[in-house]
């Protein structure tokens, strides 16, 4: 009987020593993933932008988990034009941010660097760099990484909208 409760003692000594080591992990883990929340919450069209070209509007962002593959973007173009999209990138938690991320990357790289503005040659140029991004040797065939879209280009001085889509509808 003594010898039992030596051996159940020893045993819940470990078992204590190893939820300590879960409960640092754990912090650890959610504080790394909390300080990427807000590096990808920085990479989201800021409330100016969209107040400045946008009055009245709204956003519901509810991500599933503490980062997502979901992302609003936009972007003022000259001319008195806007770009606006809205995005599920492929993959959910830490996964779809990465993919979030590097299509915002994309995104970006398009518009300002290199001054594409026209809707479906953005998606076009976005989706051929993503390939290149995340198969840069060509051999994989089933990579099915990228993401679901509409981008509008707003034209106010014309009161016109110009639509690209891909695998979402507008609304």
């Amino acid at each position: 009987s003594f010898k039992r409760y030596r051996e159940k003692k020893k045993a819940n000594i470990e078992i204590t020593h190893q939820k300590e080591i879960i409960e640092i992990k754990n912090k650890e883990i959610l504080d790394s993933i909390h300080y990427a929340k807000r590096i990808q919450r920085a990479l989201l069209a800021s409330d100016q932008l969209l107040n400045n070209n946008l009055p009245e509007h709204f956003v519901l962002y509810k991500p599933k988990d503490i980062v997502s593959g979901d992302f609003y973007w936009a972007q003022q173009t000259t001319n008195n034009n806007f770009l606006l999209a809205t995005c599920d990138c492929t993959g959910h938690g830490v996964p779809g941010a990465f993919v979030s991320i590097l299509n915002i990357s994309k995104l970006n790289e398009t518009v300002i660097e290199r001054k594409t503005t026209q809707p479906d040659l953005v998606f076009n140029h976005v989706r051929e760099e993503i390939i290149k991004a995340l198969n840069p040797d060509g051999t994989s065939t089933d990579a099915k990484d990228g993401m679901d879209a509409v981008l509008c280009l707003f034209d106010f001085n014309n009161m016109k909208m110009n639509v690209a889509a891909a695998n979402n509808p507008v609304v």
